[in-house]
């Protein structure tokens, strides 16, 4: 037989009586609400994401659910069209932007910053990465000026630059947030917008900046660089619709067959009679 110690039950007993008289005494938890997809939350200056450096968009990708591939490029035919100059900055942290309008970068015949992604739901596919996308602001330029993200996934813009900078996004016409950076300001961190695809980045203390973020169902998605190239890995055996967006002229489609150890091979080519894309 084992004996109790009085003077553990006596303890006991002592926290027993003084539980309620310490719960009374406690102020009732906030309970916290979730937040709307609809609706973006208020601003919340977060620090930037583990890894990602100054001009660095693309989250950490998830691991891969198969092992097809999809390669191939983006050209564009006839003459390109010639970009407008950029209104004069007498802004000093706005030294060494571009000179001239982005928005169609053709060299040698390939097309930069289209985004080309599987299109719908795919089997097997890994979920939204936690680690969101980044826009920074660099020599008052967006960077990246294209780039893919997760449904569900966050957002954070980095202000790099000495000077203030604000960020709205645009569905459509239709605003969804706007943001107020300040110099090498902290980094602010928002939802993608739950009903729309596109979203779209403007700054209106420095009008010639602007920016997509384009969110897809899956993670098979890329952006094109400067030789037009792209390449969708980790894909499950199986036939997709792979498209190409690109900001002003429009997209394009193509059904391709993926094999475990057979890369596929997808091309696209652009026009500058194509029709706009829309904003």
């Amino acid at each position: 037989m084992k004996l109790r110690s009085p003077g553990l039950s006596m303890v006991a007993v002592v926290g027993l009586l003084a539980l309620p008289a310490c719960k009374k005494e406690e102020a009732p938890a906030p309970v916290a609400e979730a937040p709307s997809r609809a609706t973006p939350p208020t601003q919340q200056p977060l620090p930037p994401a583990a890894g990602a450096g100054a001009g660095e968009g693309a989250a950490v990708a998830p691991a891969p659910a198969g092992n097809g591939v999809v390669k191939g490029s983006v050209s564009f035919t006839g003459t390109a069209p010639v970009m407008a100059d950029l209104a004069p900055s007498v802004d000093p942290a706005c030294d060494g932007r571009p000179e001239k309008e982005q928005s169609v970068l053709v060299k040698d015949g390939k097309l930069k910053n289209v985004l080309v992604r599987v299109r719908g739901t795919v089997a097997g596919a890994p979920a939204a990465p936690s680690t969101p996308v980044v826009v920074d602001q660099s020599k008052c330029t967006y960077v990246p000026r294209v780039q893919g993200a997760m449904a569900g996934q966050q957002v954070v813009f980095k202000n790099s630059d000495g000077t203030l900078h604000n960020v709205r996004g645009v569905v459509g016409t239709k605003p969804v947030f706007n943001v107020a950076q300040p110099p090498s300001g902290a980094p602010v961190q928002k939802p993608l917008p739950a009903d729309a695809e596109v979203l779209r980045l403007k700054c209106d203390v420095h009008p010639w900046m602007t920016a997509y973020v384009v969110s897809n169902a899956n993670p098979y998605f890329a952006t094109t660089g400067d030789d037009g190239t792209f390449t969708l890995t980790g894909l499950p055996a199986g036939t997709y619709t792979v498209e190409a967006w690109h900001e002003t002229l429009g997209t394009k489609t193509a059904e391709v067959t993926v094999k475990d150890g057979a890369p596929a091979d997808a091309s696209f080519t652009f026009a500058a009679t194509d029709a706009p894309a829309k904003p």
